[in-house]
């Protein structure tokens, strides 16, 4: 594999933001991520960081030997500001994992938008407008939303899907304007397990269970146990295990038909593969229970289903919540073995998040909370990782793959507001014009 390099310690600096944010706004973010992490589901990014800049570098001094307390040089800080602008941003340097290569580490994570409206599971032009204008912006790796690999496995009824080859034609005209635009085409394959069937904006229910006399459905998961007020799921048989193991393989030979270069499998944020990995959601006694052998068996048969069946050359990467802040649940020790076992079955990179197995858990929500489980996850089990959570500065990007705490991040929410961010953090990263992702078309309008 290659890519997975220790990251270099040095890249510019910010210059002074030409925009301040809403601090209310920024505030009720950081307020709605805790409340609900599911519904944050890799997007997890989004509170202002800059002023917070100054005082990590001060840190950095400190760790490095200079007495607690004792004020650093006013000149010195500047000469070391200026010799470090000087070098190129981390964030911006491409990274390559098997045969696939992203322009740069700033990357879209998948994020649901609930927008296949008629309910086949196949997007829409909207999806094209969504994926592909982050492209033009400058992502180096565009993934595509929690995509279901079978019909009960949706999250809403308005999900996308590919359990069906009809629907990979959908999926085509979309992956080919991403390439052409220049970043890498990934897409997330999803079962939701006992939080399917769930309503959203475009489909009603919202907060609860969708009806089945209304398309919904009823739900599975590794043991009956339901999630907050949604309906009961029905626990899975062993045969049943196997046969979701063979829809997560066939999703995946159909996400490469369509054009895709990466395949990531979910196993986050308390839908089917958290489910199993977690023993509060777990409680079986076969084979797919009891220790993390067997709770994280169905995950390892699901990635060794996957990677047998794409080329070498496609990269498989498994997002995993790193801890479900719940005691007794799943936690940062047991996402590290999971983490090396799955190393050695073929997956090229983590995308570390965190939460969702249960509502109300207390999250200590701020800039940068999830790295440091990236990070733990990247040293301890040396595979690459991704970093996401209230990321949403370019100086404080690029820092978090200067230092080595992931291989590259996420921009979800900020990436919401502004599809070209990749270009505006280029720009205050100090790199030229021609050097940062511009489509030729835009280059006359460039910062």
């Amino acid at each position: 594999m290659r890519g997975f390099t220790v990251a270099d310690k040095t890249s510019a600096y910010d210059r002074e933001d030409d925009e301040v944010d809403d601090e209310t706004a920024v505030e009720n973010e950081a307020a709605e991520v805790a409340a609900d992490p599911e519904a944050a589901d890799s997007a997890l990014d989004d509170v202002d960081a800059d002023d917070a800049d100054d005082a990590d570098d001060a840190d950095d001094a400190d760790s490095a030997g200079r007495p607690a307390g004792k004020p650093k040089s006013k000149r010195l800080f500047k000469s070391a500001k200026k010799a470090v602008k000087a070098e190129s941003p981390a964030l911006f340097s491409p990274i390559s994992l098997r045969g696939v290569t992203a322009r740069n580490r700033v990357w879209l994570p998948p994020m649901d938008t609930y927008s296949a409206v008629a309910r086949a599971g196949k997007p829409t032009p909207f999806h094209y407008q969504h994926y592909v204008s982050r492209a033009m912006g400058g992502f180096g790796l565009v993934c595509f939303e929690a995509t279901a690999v079978a019909p009960e496995g949706r999250i809403s009824p308005c999900d996308l899907g590919l359990w069906d080859d009809d629907q990979i034609a959908a999926f085509q005209w979309i992956v080919d304007g991403v390439k052409e635009a220049g970043a890498v085409a990934a897409i997330q394959l999803n079962h939701a397990g006992r939080k399917g069937s769930t309503g959203c904006f475009s489909a009603g229910y919202e907060g609860g269970s969708v009806p089945q006399d209304d398309g919904g459905w009823q739900t599975v998961a590794p043991s009956p146990i339901a999630f907050d007020n949604l309906a009961a799921p029905r626990e899975l048989t062993v045969d049943e295990i196997h046969g979701i193991v063979d829809a997560f393989r066939a999703a995946a030979v159909r996400a490469v038909n369509a054009g895709f270069d990466v395949i990531e499998i979910h196993a986050a944020h308390g839908y089917l593969l958290s489910e199993f990995l977690d023993p509060l959601t777990n409680v079986r006694t076969d084979e797919y229970g009891g220790s993390l052998e067997n709770r994280m068996r169905m995950l390892v048969e699901v990635v060794d289903a996957v990677r047998g069946a794409v080329a070498p050359a496609v990269p498989v990467f498994v997002r995993i919540s790193a801890t479900d802040w719940a005691a007794g649940g799943w936690d940062l020790n047991q996402t590290i073995a999971t983490a090396r076992v799955l190393k050695e079955h073929g997956v090229d990179l983590v995308d570390v998040s965190t939460g969702g197995i249960l509502p109300g858990v207390a999250i200590p929500v701020k800039p940068n909370y999830q790295v440091p489980f990236s990070e733990q996850v990247r040293v301890k089990a040396l595979v690459p990782t991704t970093a996401v959570g209230l990321i949403t500065k370019p100086k404080q990007a690029d820092r978090i793959v200067r230092r080595g705490e992931a291989d590259a991040v996420q921009i979800g929410r900020a990436a919401l507001r502004d599809p070209y961010w990749p270009l505006r953090a280029a720009d205050k990263l100090g790199l030229k014009p021609s050097e940062a992702p511009y489509q030729p078309q835009y280059i006359r309008g460039a910062y």
